[in-house]
């Protein structure tokens, strides 16, 4: 179990700097570099996106937790609270603002911890699901490296 989360830091690791450079939104000497696409929503839909963000961080601290602790079982658990069941529940007028890219990354982000779920529940290999967690969690750091959420401007009364 101590191999794990060595494991996990290096997976995370590289999942923030695939090929030793910095990701694109990063800061380097101090200077944000602001080149991600922003996403303009309403306060209501700006909400809705931060609370599946919040989902996907509890979902991978429970798995993390889990898998330290050997328990296959939570694993499956946490990672199946983040799938595609619960992209569903995305609101239509949303949707329809998402860009194609960010649609993507979200899709293989739920099916990512789908699948982690499946092999976690089927296989019980906890350093399978930290290598599956790196991997879904580079969706995460190449969506947040590509976009962010604007600020909207008031209606003037």
């Amino acid at each position: 179990m101590r191999r794990i989360v060595p494991l996990f830091l290096a997976l995370a690791t590289l999942a923030a700097h695939p090929t030793g450079a910095s990701e694109p939104g990063s800061h380097q000497h101090g200077k944000p570099d602001d080149s991600r696409k922003p996403l303009v929503f309403n306060s209501e839909e700006a909400a809705h996106v931060r609370q599946e963000m919040r989902l996907f961080l509890v979902s991978v601290k429970k798995i993390v937790t889990a898998a330290a602790d050997n328990d296959m079982k939570m694993v499956a658990e946490a990672a199946s609270e983040a799938g595609l069941a619960a992209a569903h529940q995305v609101p239509a007028g949303l949707r329809a603002k998402l860009p194609l890219e960010f649609k993507q990354l979200g899709h293989a982000t739920h099916v990512g911890f789908d699948d982690l779920a499946r092999d976690a529940a089927s296989l019980g290999d906890a350093n399978l699901a930290m290598k599956q967690l790196g991997q879904v969690m580079q969706n995460c750091v190449s969506c947040h490296a590509s976009f962010r959420i604007a600020a909207t401007k008031a209606k003037a009364r």
